[in-house]
């Protein structure tokens, strides 16, 4: 799918069904627009890595693998239901997923999506970073949390993670495209214009890095 010039697609919070409704539109805007179609399984992310010690002020029992299979039931679920625009039970079941299983990386980034459209920027932020710490090299949380980042008007940290997206994934046109919108507002015209080429050059129809191209002065390839 083309990369539409960065909007954050947050949802006024006006009726109990029409944020529903709003919220599905914009979970699914979001899988759309941040991850370009790409098709990964969240649900494997972080299964070949021994899992990170818990930093708590109090001892916590080790995971069961029970906990861990009913965990990744909820998560699975959660996922089917914010596809199908079901975004508060999805919420519901993430929760659910991470209470049973804190390091269950389809749960944080699911949740993280929910409240990025919810315009909840700082909770989606800590979401895609516990993801990206236990996934790391995986494109998707580091160009979630930009997208926060962009969001709240934080375009030097959204660079930063776009800078790593492009190293984890040089074939994303997304993250390359981002990643020409956080250089544009920081006002550096030779990485924005890079960056809208890189992402042009993967996907040329993607008139949203165009139009970036044009307005920092730069030439298609």
């Amino acid at each position: 799918m083309e990369t539409r010039t960065f909007r954050n697609p947050a949802i006024p919070a006006s009726g109990s069904s029409s944020r529903t409704a709003r919220l599905s539109v914009a979970l699914a805007a979001l899988l759309a627009t941040t991850l370009g179609g790409c098709s990964f399984d969240l649900g494997s992310w972080g299964a070949d890595k021994e899992r990170p010690q818990p930093v708590a002020e109090k001892p916590t029992d080790n995971i069961s693998a029970r906990s861990v299979n009913d965990s990744q039931g909820y998560a699975t679920h959660g996922q089917m239901l914010a596809k199908s625009g079901k975004t508060e039970e999805a919420l519901a079941e993430f929760d659910r997923a991470l209470a049973l299983d804190p390091y269950n990386v389809q749960a944080l980034y699911g949740r993280a999506m929910i409240y990025q459209g919810e315009k909840q920027h700082q909770q989606a932020i800590a979401d895609f970073t516990a993801a990206n710490g236990l996934s790391p090299q995986k494109v998707e949380p580091l160009l979630g949390r930009a997208t926060s980042y962009l969001a709240l008007d934080k375009a030097k940290e959204a660079a930063a993670d776009l800078d790593e997206a492009v190293q984890a994934d040089p074939n994303s046109a997304n993250a390359w495209s981002f990643r020409g919108q956080a250089y544009e507002r920081l006002g550096d015209k030779i990485k924005a214009a890079e960056s809208y080429g890189r992402a042009l050059a993967i996907r040329p129809k993607d008139e949203a890095a165009r139009s970036g191209l044009t307005r920092v002065g730069g030439k298609a390839g």
